[in-house]
């Protein structure tokens, strides 16, 4: 049996049981009393590890994975330290969101982050408006993670881009399909687990054929001494650095495909434990994921495309079992994405905008059918959008971060702990935000050096103070139900 069949068998076996737990979980799916409940949020049922592990596995994904060490292969530690700024993660996310979001959901039996936000502001706007762009930065970052899946096969199998891209999309788009948010979350629990171990295998080969991590160092100082250099002397810029801390730091509180985890879990005993596992392990999946990029630079110098590192690294390195295994890592890092954002966006269109303005009435068998139908078609939408290639994925990919950001972070965040949040904050501040932000890509202004994530949450944390105070008072039973548990 030759190399490439060789790394295929465990990459199958793979695929073969992420549809296979789909298939389970459509049978309690269908018994569910509550398929809205059950389809987007599982029951909220899940434990800590579950949680920890689909935290992890939402946030790290193509870009994590691939394009992140991709561009610490050309930049070197500066990126690492950079990239250590996304450990916090799942802290930040239940520390601060956790245990509110999940009391107010089920006060108000709320299933999505616009079923809050709806109930919040009292304002079918905000929905709308907010909808309509989380959909559009969704498509973005989904396309990103096609790509990156797509990239991965033909890498690793040398068939074509686009029979990756087919294999790739049928088995996601089937099993998030199918499966629903329970499937998502438990097969995002298996990718987190193999998405650590293929960090440890490759790491310790790596280190293993380099000699030993002084030697790689001295191999890199020789190729380019800017690589072992905070800011890569010169090519990561001070205010660039600062940007990130809000954009892979304390922004991603504005995240829906994380927050919405917020209101999943089953008792304060699993968040509390989900944020240990969650912090540690995506400590040492980013260091290490992205330490091996730059490791990469000492064992195989002469890339001209830097996203392949990672691939070439496992073909090249490893034992072609081994290998197959190890690529499931950066597979189960893109799968995990895009199943949740996939879950998320079909929530957005069936439960938050087409249940609430044009069938109100909808049957519990119709609302089964539209959300399984919804799903698949973003599915197909996103696969026609992915056949052309795209290079930069981290780019792509960051982009839509900070746009999702820039959308929910003040109307979600103040309103759950500012009283005088009101819907013209919320609606200024999105609009103006993603206008400025637009605005500043297009044209390619720089501000200070900042990235253009900083200006515009500026923009729009101001428009939603101004607005609050200009707008009308939320009601008594609002505040009630927000603030008085």
């Amino acid at each position: 049996m030759n190399n490439q069949a060789l790394i295929m068998i465990p990459i199958i076996l793979y695929l073969i049981l992420m549809l296979y737990i789909a298939y389970r979980v459509n049978k309690i799916k269908q018994n569910s009393e509550n398929f809205a409940e059950e389809y987007y949020i599982g029951n909220r049922s899940m434990g800590g590890f579950v949680l920890a592990m689909t935290i992890i596995a939402t946030y790290i994904g193509a870009s994590s994975f691939i394009g992140g060490p991709g561009v610490a292969y050309k930049l070197g530690l500066g990126w690492v330290l950079l990239a250590c700024i996304q450990i916090p993660t799942a802290f930040f996310t239940l520390g601060i969101l956790g245990k509110k979001m999940s009391i107010i959901s089920r006060k108000v039996n709320a299933v999505t982050i616009f079923d809050i936000l709806k109930k919040r502001y009292d304002n079918d706007a905000v929905t709308i408006i907010s909808s309509i762009m989380l959909l559009i930065f969704f498509v973005g970052a989904i396309v990103a993670q096609f790509v990156g899946g797509a990239r991965l096969f033909e890498a690793v199998t040398g068939l074509s881009y686009i029979y990756g891209l087919i294999v790739f999309s049928i088995v996601v788009i089937i099993y998030t399909t199918i499966g629903g948010f329970r499937a998502v979350t438990l097969t995002d629990a298996i990718q987190a687990v193999v998405m650590f171990a293929a960090t440890f295998i490759l790491f310790f080969i790596i280190l293993k054929k380099g000699n030993g991590m002084e030697n790689i160092m001295f191999k890199i100082k020789d190729i380019n001494p800017d690589m072992l250099r905070p800011d890569s002397g010169g090519n990561i810029a001070k205010p660039f650095i600062m940007s990130f801390w809000v954009l892979v730091g304390i922004g991603i509180l504005g995240l829906p495909a994380t927050s919405v985890r917020c209101m999943a879990f089953k008792d304060s005993k699993a968040m509390h434990r989900a944020m240990v596992i969650g912090t540690s392990l995506v400590g040492i999946l980013v260091l290490g994921m992205h330490l091996v990029g730059v490791m990469g630079k000492a064992i195989e110098p002469n890339l001209d495309v830097a996203d392949k590192i990672i691939p070439i690294l496992a073909l090249n390195h490893l034992h072609p079992i081994l290998a197959g295994v190890f690529i499931g890592g950066p597979l189960a890092a893109i799968m995990s994405t895009v199943d949740s954002l996939l879950i998320m966006a079909s929530s957005t269109i069936i439960k938050d905008l087409y249940i609430n303005y044009f069938d109100k009435r909808t049957s519990e068998e119709k609302m089964k059918k539209i959300s399984v139908y919804t799903s698949f078609f973003i599915g197909i939408l996103v696969f026609i959008l992915s056949l052309k290639q795209l290079s930069l994925i981290v780019w792509i990919n960051l982009f839509s971060l900070a746009g999702q950001e820039i959308i929910f972070f003040c109307p979600l965040i103040l309103g759950l702990y500012w009283k005088k949040a009101n819907a013209m904050g919320a609606i200024a501040s999105m609009v103006l935000g993603i206008t400025t932000y637009l605005y500043i890509e297009i044209f390619k202004i720089s501000i200070f050096g900042l990235h253009n994530v900083i200006p515009s949450l500026t923009v729009s944390l101001v428009a939603f103070i101004v607005g609050s105070f200009l707008g009308k008072k939320p009601n008594d039973e609002i505040i009630e139900t927000f603030f008085e548990y």
